[in-house]
């Protein structure tokens, strides 16, 4: 199971500090300054089993009074459009207010699933209170405190009864490769020199970029889905909101692509959010290229290509294998090489290596190099194999499991880089009871 879960919801009504506790760290910048949100901010959140994305839209109020209009609907709107679920939430200390109002009007117009988060509820009086929320409309309202924690299990028990059993894909043998970017990296500029057509409306305009497209691609003996966060965008909408679209419209490509095909733009660097989508795309298993566009723009000398790949291995630590190609759409510079660097890494992605290989290569540097003994206990690896599945995980039994370190796994995950091409491929390493 997967799928999107968008928290929307005033400015500082407690929406970064529910964010960190469900993906489990502290991503999101608080404050109890409202508007602190102005990024966006997303990630894996876990329940019961059910992996889903959460993306937090933020309450950033700009300088004008009336930016309800300009703003906040527009996130709105966005996340009604593609998440999965809506959390709303408010502040049982403010009580109902006009904002919130005119939020539950919207998300009553909307066919999504909407669950009322009443946050800061900590105390009986409080919870009495929260009965007020009940006049928004909704009929699914709970009450938390997104500080402490209590309350949550109860709401993300509702949240994985909303989501979806099978995410939409569409049914296709052929690899995916989804172009995933920031807004005017040049993301359909290279789907157009890919697809040998003016598919996709270019301009120079960020947020050019709307409806996500599905090409089928079949030049040079490569045949592949192509996934393309791109369509036609109204220019009224194109200055507001512009990187909340792209990474709704990112986020969903990542989860249904085989292979993320990260797009820079070699003027403006890697960027928090490019980041993001790295981290999110290797934590789901998916493998990764990173194209750095635009090369043709940027003045180099002979050290400048080693200096930015270092620049951006820095910033993805620790996993670095990953192929790094430098590309202009524009004038098609190594814009195929790209393509079959692409289906490398997919081959790479599905390659299955037999347990007797594995075993053969990995016990005798096992032997050579053992996990360091704890507690005077000693761990005895008895075999390994890869576990066939849609990402790369690579089982290791022995005798005492929780005593193995992360430190021990990535020895063992450079020892496998090390033989087997699996560059791009996040790697997994499992221990097991024998």
């Amino acid at each position: 199971m997967s799928g999107i879960v968008a928290i929307v919801g005033r400015p500082n009504v407690g929406k970064s500090t529910l964010f960190n506790r469900l993906v489990g760290g502290r991503k999101a910048i608080v404050d109890d300054v409202s508007g602190v949100t102005r990024d966006r901010h997303y990630g894996n959140a876990e329940w019961l089993d059910n992996e889903f994305t959460v993306i937090d839209t933020g309450g950033y109020v700009a300088h004008s009074a009336d930016v309800f209009e300009k703003s906040i609907r527009d996130q709105v709107e966005i996340a009604m459009e593609e998440a999965d679920v809506l959390l709303f939430m408010v502040d049982v200390t403010t009580g109902v207010t006009d904002l919130d109002m005119d939020f539950a009007k919207i998300l009553r117009r909307g066919k999504k699933p909407v669950i009322v988060i009443v946050n800061k509820v900590d105390n009986h009086q409080r919870q009495y209170e929260a009965g007020e929320f009940y006049s928004l409309g909704f009929e699914n309202l709970f009450m938390i405190s997104s500080i402490s924690g209590s309350g949550t299990g109860d709401f993300l028990d509702e949240v994985i009864q909303n989501l979806p059993k099978n995410p939409a894909k569409e049914q296709s043998d052929l690899p995916r490769f989804a172009i995933v970017g920031r807004p005017n990296a040049g993301k359909s500029s290279l789907c157009n020199v890919l697809l040998g057509q003016e598919r996709n409306i270019v301009t120079d305009i960020p947020g050019t970029t709307r409806d996500t497209i599905h090409s089928h691609y079949n030049s040079f003996g490569k045949e592949f889905i192509l996934v393309d966060t791109a369509g036609i965008r109204k220019k009224s909408k194109v200055k507001e909101n512009v990187e909340f679209y792209s990474v709704m419209r990112s986020v969903r490509a990542v989860e249904d692509c085989d292979v993320m095909i990260l797009l820079i733009d070699a003027t403006r660097g890697m960027s928090s959010q490019d980041v993001n989508l790295f981290r999110l795309a290797q934590k789901n298993g998916k493998g990764i290229l990173i194209l750095v566009n635009k090369w043709d723009l940027v003045e180099k000398d002979h050290t400048s290509t080693k200096g930015y790949e270092e620049e951006i291995q820095n910033k993805i630590s620790p996993f670095t294998d990953v192929p790094i190609l430098f590309i202009s759409a524009l004038t098609k510079q190594r814009v195929f090489k790209a393509v079959e660097k692409a289906y490398e890494v997919y081959q790479s992605l599905t390659n299955h290596i037999s347990t007797s290989k594995l075993n053969e290569y990995l016990l005798p540097i096992i032997n050579d190099h053992p996990p360091a003994a704890k507690k005077g206990k000693y761990i005895k690896v008895k075999y390994v194999t890869q576990i066939k599945t849609r990402t790369v995980i690579f089982a290791f039994f022995c005798n005492l499991p929780q005593y193995v370190t992360e430190s021990y796994k990535r020895f063992l995950e450079n020892k496998i880089r090390a033989e087997y091409n699996f560059s791009g491929v996040p790697i997994q390493i499992s221990f097991r009871k024998k």
